[in-house]
């Protein structure tokens, strides 16, 4: 087929390096950006291929996130703003991996396993970040998807002022995928659309705020020198005077996610430099590409207070749940957690709210299913990835609340409430910016400080560390990554080492990407944290193929 024949002869100009070996994972492919040229061509291919498959708008992302600047990466988005479907995770992994004499045939069999009909019109929305990798590997992916099989491209342009077309966060993408495919039942497939939805919704859910004062109104961001930073600036004329944003590394000095953003801020347990913070005052972090977000402030003695994942969830799961009650509404709400949310917010959760707790493996594709199974699903990873899922029957049952004459005037605030709140969340994704304004309209609402957010539950002193091993694989784990099951004993002397310290648990699981055995622990105290997280490196050590020398203790 001529078509074939031209696949062919235009990947020649996007070679794969030879014998390099990538796997698509929950954050799609990700490396160094220089051997990705040949990944962003076939996933243009791969992209073409999906959308003929489910005669939808497919969205190909090209990010690193929270990665080092000279890093990048791609990931591609299935009809309704979701991950890709793991099926097809195995066949972007198949392709990349295919060496330039076999792409062909790695094409042809993905064609005929998924009856594919090469006939249907193509449709494919592709995004960047503000790497300086990101335009000429956005263009490679349209070189992929521009000559694939006569296909059709409605590559999703932005013009605005000096920013280059294309450039978006990925929930945005994400978000227009969604609004694309469902006629614009879910929203405006533009960026406008986005800000308009979300930041209405913003101001009718802070006018039920009584006497918030500019102070209360204000918010520090750190942008991570990233899309984000852009973005907030685009949005900032939409929110009138409800919300005030003092932007720090906003891109125009610093390095992308350099000593900033949502990720360091976590890790590190300290503020990002380029931020001014106040005492007492309200500041959060995005990452890279405005998919996480972690909320922090110092006390007047200068200690530093992270708000992460746990305590976000925790803040809308009972905001929502007091909305429930007001409304009279018989919905089943839930939090979906991992193996790192903090014991001290899972205890609170089902011990003082009441709230069914799920666990699942790390990465947002399980939370995301996991929460799908309830009227409404919160969940977030530990790092700030989030978002709230509200099932059809649910969003039904408020809309029908908040519509009936004849309802008293507290039910029908609540379910007004409610349909606000499902308007600021961004449903497909974690999104930064979504939960930025979903918890400033919370705390507004209920008159709350942050550290009267932040006393809600005192977190259990934790320590993450990593270990390196000749390979990740000889690491197997159960209960939602909390049980090892090999190597033999590994489990088994972690049980003992937990045993040494109050209110302890610690487990460990591989890292999925790289040869490296993650460690968490929590105890008591930080001390008695750090103790525990280096011997259960250890033992990971000794049992596992450490590679190097043994690891030291914490100081």
């Amino acid at each position: 087929m001529a078509q074939f024949e031209e696949v062919s002869k235009q990947s020649s100009q996007h070679p794969k390096p030879a014998g390099l070996v990538l796997q698509y994972g929950t954050a799609g492919f990700r490396t160094n950006a220089k051997h990705l040229d040949h990944i962003m061509f076939r996933m243009g291919l791969l992209a073409t291929l999906r959308s003929k498959k489910t005669k939808a708008t497919i969205g190909v992302m090209v990010t690193a996130s929270h990665n080092p600047e000279e890093d990048n990466g791609v990931k591609l988005i299935d009809p309704m703003g979701e991950m890709v479907t793991p099926a097809w995770e195995g066949y972007a992994t198949q392709l990349a991996n295919a060496e330039q004499g076999d792409l062909l045939t790695a094409l042809k069999d993905i064609i005929e396993k998924e009856s594919i009909n090469m006939s249907q019109e193509a449709n494919v929305f592709v995004g960047k970040d503000t790497r300086s990798s990101s335009a000429s590997l956005s263009q490679a992916v349209l070189d992929g998807v521009l000559l694939n099989f006569d296909s059709f491209l409605n590559f999703f342009l932005h013009f605005s002022h000096h920013f280059y077309y294309g450039l978006v966060t990925t929930p945005q993408l994400h978000y227009m995928v969604c609004c694309q495919n469902t006629q614009g039942k879910y929203g405006e497939a533009t960026i406008e659309g986005y800000y308009r939805k979300l930041c209405q919704a913003f101001i009718q859910l802070t006018k039920n705020a009584s006497n918030c004062t500019d102070d209360q109104k204000h918010l520090s961001v750190d942008g991570a020198n990233g899309i984000g930073a852009l973005k907030v600036r685009e949005m900032e004329s939409h929110l009138r005077r409800e919300l005030q944003i003092s932007l720090f590394n906003d891109g125009s000095k610093g390095k992308l996610n350099h000593q900033c953003g949502a990720d360091f801020v976590k890790v590190q347990q300290k503020p990002p430099t380029g931020i001014n913070i106040n005492p007492g005052e309200r500041c959060c972090s995005f990452d890279g590409d405005a998919d996480r977000i972690v909320y922090y402030y110092t006390d007047s003695d200068g200690q530093f207070h992270l708000l992460d994942g746990d305590k976000i969830a925790t803040l809308i799961s009972t905001f929502l749940k007091e909305l429930l009650t007001q409304a009279g509404l018989d919905l089943k709400i839930a939090v979906v957690q991992t193996a790192y949310a903090n014991g001290s917010s899972t205890h609170y959760l089902e011990d003082t709210m009441k709230v069914i707790v799920r666990c699942t493996k790390t990465g947002v594709k399980h939370l995301h299913h996991a929460a799908q199974e309830f009227d409404i699903g919160v969940y977030f990873e530990a790092n700030g990835h989030g978002t709230v899922l509200f099932s059809k029957v649910a969003e039904e049952k408020i809309q029908q609340l908040a519509e009936d004459p004849n309802m008293n005037d507290e039910r029908k605030r609540a379910a007004r409430l409610l349909q606000n709140t499902i308007n600021v969340i961004n449903q497909t994704v974690g999104d930064a910016i979504s939960d930025m304004l979903l918890i400033e309209a919370i705390l507004a609402i209920r008159g709350m400080t942050v550290q009267q957010w932040d006393a809600i539950y005192s977190d259990l002193p934790n320590r993450q560390l990593k270990v390196k091993v000749s390979d990740r694989r000889v690491i197997d784990t159960t209960d939602a990554e909390r049980r090892a099951v090999s190597p033999a004993g590994l489990q088994e002397a972690i049980d003992t080492l937990v045993k040494k310290h109050r209110l302890a648990r610690s487990f460990v699981r591989p890292s999925g990407t790289e040869d490296v055995v993650r460690v968490y622990a929590e105890a008591e105290t930080q001390e008695s944290a750090d103790s525990l997280a280096h011997e259960v490196s250890l033992a990971v050590y000794r049992l596992a193929g450490g590679v190097g020398d043994e690891p030291k203790p914490l100081h």
